[in-house]
Order: C-alpha cells, then sequence, then structure tokens
C-alpha cells in the first residue's frame, strides 16, 4: 500500500503536511465541545441568578450565548491562530486553505456557521453530517471545508527541501530593507518547495504558482515584487534574507 498522499497545490507543487483524519479530529472536537459546554453552563447560571426576571428575556439572552458560544468561539480562535482551536492545539492540527496556505477571516467564519448549523447542528450531540461527510471525503472534509475551500492537516517538522537558497546579487541592498515579521513558517515553506520544484514544472504552472505566491508575500510583508524582478528572484530574496536573519553567516576579523 503506497503511503498517505500530501497535500498537493493546483500546480502540483507538494506540501509536506499530512492530511489529519476523523479519530484526531473527533478528540479534538470533543475537546473543544466540553470548553464550550463549560462556558455555557456558566452562562447559563449566571443569567439564572443574576439575570432579569423576565423569561422571554431570560431565554432571548441564553439563545444569544448559544449562538454566541457556537459560532464565535471556532471564529475567534481559528482566526486569531491562523486555524487551530484549543482542541486542535492539543493534537497537533491546523486548519489550511485547500493549496496548503493559512486561513483568513472568511474561511473560519464559512467554517464556524456551518458547523454551528449543518455539521454539527444547535446541539453538541448532532455530529452525524459531520461525521459522515468526514468518513466519504477522500480528505476528511466536512461540510464547512467543502464551503470554506480547507482541510485539517497534522502539523508537524517539515522534510527538508534539496534546494539552494541564494540571494541574487542585484536584491542585496533590496531584500535587506525588508519586514519579514509578518511571513508565516507554512508560506515560507511553501515558497521554499516551489523553488525546489521550479525546474521539473511545466514553464506556465511555475509562471503562475510563482506570480501567485510572490502576491501572496508581498501582501505578508507589505513591498511588492520589484520592476522588471521575475517572480521566482524575488522569493528567492525573501527567504535568503529571511534565513540570514534568522542564522547570520559565521563572520571573522
Amino acid at each position: 500500500m503506497s503511503p498517505e498522499p500530501d497535500l498537493v497545490t493546483g500546480d502540483a507543487v507538494v506540501l509536506d503536511l499530512r492530511l489529519a483524519r476523523v479519530a484526531s479530529r473527533g478528540l479534538a472536537l470533543a475537546i473543544d465541545a466540553l470548553i464550550q459546554l463549560v462556558v455555557l453552563l456558566a452562562g447559563l447560571i449566571v443569567v439564572t441568578v443574576a439575570g432579569p426576571g423576565d423569561d422571554a428575556l431570560r431565554a432571548a439572552i441564553l439563545l444569544s450565548l448559544l449562538v454566541l458560544v457556537r459560532v464565535g468561539y471556532p471564529l475567534l480562535f481559528e482566526t486569531l491562530s491562523r486555524g487551530k482551536t484549543p482542541g486542535k492545539a492539543a493534537f497537533g492540527l491546523r486548519v489550511v486553505r485547500d493549496d496548503g496556505g493559512p486561513i483568513r477571516f472568511r474561511h473560519a467564519l464559512t467554517r464556524a456557521l456551518a458547523g454551528a448549523i449543518v455539521d454539527f447542528g444547535p446541539v453538541f450531540v448532532w455530529g452525524a453530517v459531520a461525521l459522515i461527510c468526514s468518513l466519504v471525503s477522500e480528505k476528511s472534509k466536512r461540510v464547512g471545508d467543502f464551503l470554506a475551500g480547507t482541510v485539517v492537516v497534522m502539523e508537524r517538522a517539515p522534510q527538508e527541501v534539496a534546494v539552494d537558497i541564494v540571494m541574487p546579487a542585484p536584491l542585496i541592498s533590496w531584500a535587506a530593507q525588508l519586514d519579514l515579521s509578518g511571513l508565516p513558517d507554512d508560506l515560507a515553506l511553501a515558497v521554499r518547495q516551489y523553488l525546489a520544484r521550479y525546474l521539473s514544472l511545466r514553464p506556465e504552472a511555475a509562471d503562475s504558482l510563482g506570480w501567485h505566491l510572490a502576491q501572496e508575500v508581498a501582501e505578508r510583508i507589505g513591498t511588492p515584487v520589484p520592476p522588471g524582478v521575475p517572480p521566482w528572484a524575488y522569493l528567492m530574496a525573501v527567504l535568503a534574507e529571511r534565513r540570514n536573519r534568522s542564522y547570520p553567516p559565521f563572520s571573522t576579523n
């Protein structure tokens, strides 16, 4: 039997991310559900003890709390941590886009709404839709993943990709001025693997994916591709500068 396939982008760039399966996702969900249940119980106690005397108003508050917890909990954590809830973090899981990139607010919102309405329903015990959908999906996707264009993966140390990251000489001074604090590890990994497979890609695929990655990197670091510089050179310069700042070259007097 062949090993479990890694996540592959539309342009056949393999990302070293192993897909999470139903068992690990179920355990992560159990932790998240327990946390949400505790919050709801605490809110119920507070509203019952110190809430308004009007039954209709009390019911409205409890309903609002339920919606806030069921939708707001995953939305908040997956947006702020780029794909993790406490349950997912406990089992080393993360939600990423289908192309392996980090999710954004709209992805987290779509997943949260679909989870509350379709996948798990209005109560915690109703998860049949999510379970069945995950079991029949090749990538263990639930409805929210299909709608948001996401997949849940297991985080692990990526395998080293055989590629020499060399700073293009004309970009040395330019790269030294870059602010790379906004460049996440997963996007840097995707760029590194793209560069490693650049020569093996079809020219049109290499150009298309290079342009896409360059635009995403530019958005993260706030610096566009300089005029006349090909995307691969831009990406190479960014990674080389990132490496040099993390591991300064040894110098002698």
